[in-house]
């Protein structure tokens, strides 16, 4: 997007939107009207989403689709079964990747009169936008997160992946028009801390206490500020976006090859956090080694 650009590139109006997870979190903050059951788990109930949805809207897929189904088990690596292990990366990973598989492929397919939106030419069609829930832990691995955290980064990096491979199907839409999909597709991905729900609620009540000495004074949002800053972060038209001040620091100083929402913004306020992070890495360390130096650590017996 451009340095200063005014433009909203997330243009609802009129748009049908499918928003997995809207029980609680940010999902229920961004909720508007139909509710659909499923267990996003499973391949073939994404499937299954996008088939009720395409014909509850009149045979049209949907525009958004918004893969934000997640739940977080913070405990210790050793101290997690490895069921949770494989349900963490089952509800956090496999059921955002289930949905982009099975919505991109019903997008890409080649345009026909009935799969085309509403547009005056193959340029002026309005995208479709597929959005992932990642989470501020793809970005620092913290004491406690084990079972969550890699399954996030793995979220992180597939959004990478699958924004370039687009470039693909959006530059051979505008060399065919008459062969290409119907419009051009965009990926996001939203990064947010931590919410205010139950959810919440439930994850304080199984952490180790290491891990809230490390989230000590870290900010939470309710749910209907996170939906609000998503989604204005999707209208500037970015990519990987967060929610809260700390969130964009921890994300300016791990961006590596993930695109740049601003090149001048991010690029500066990554040298600042790099410099901090001489300082922040060790700190955090120490405190984990100071608890487990003085208080009772469980072993494995």
């Amino acid at each position: 997007m451009g340095l200063f650009s005014r433009k909203n590139h997330f243009d609802v109006d009129g748009r049908t939107v499918i928003i997995t997870g809207g029980s609680q979190g940010m999902g229920r903050g961004s909720q508007r009207f139909h509710a659909i059951s499923a267990d996003v788990t499973k391949a073939e109930e994404n499937t299954r989403l996008l088939e009720e949805v395409t014909q509850w809207n009149d045979g049209q897929p949907p525009d958004i689709v918004w893969a934000n189904a997640g739940s977080s088990h913070p405990t210790l690596f050793i101290d997690t079964p490895l069921d949770t292990l494989r349900s963490q990366m089952e509800i956090n990973y496999w059921a955002a990747t289930y949905l982009a598989h099975a919505t991109l492929y019903l997008w890409l397919k080649p345009t026909t009169s009935s799969s085309k939106p509403e547009h005056t030419g193959t340029a002026a069609a309005k995208p479709r936008h597929f959005i992932m829930t990642g989470s501020v832990a793809c970005f620092v691995g913290l004491a406690g997160y084990a079972p969550y955290s890699p399954a996030k980064s793995a979220l992180r990096s597939l959004a990478d992946t699958l924004r370039s491979e687009l470039n693909l199907y959006n530059g051979y839409r505008r060399g065919h028009p008459e062969q290409g999909p119907a419009a051009d597709v965009k990926i996001h991905c939203v990064v947010p801390g931590g919410i205010k729900s139950p959810g919440l609620e439930h994850e304080n009540q199984i952490k180790h206490p290491v891990t809230k000495v490390l989230e000590e004074g870290d900010p939470t949002q309710t749910e209907d500020e996170v939906a609000v800053a998503a989604v204005k972060g999707l209208e500037s038209g970015g990519y990987l976006i967060t929610t809260q001040f700390l969130g964009s620091a921890m994300r300016a100083g791990t961006l590596g090859g993930s695109p740049r929402n601003n090149w001048f913004v991010d690029t500066v306020f990554a040298w600042v956090v790099n410099v901090a992070w001489l300082f922040i890495g060790p700190d955090m360390e120490g405190k984990v080694f100071k608890y487990g130096k003085t208080n009772e650590v469980q072993l494995p017996s």
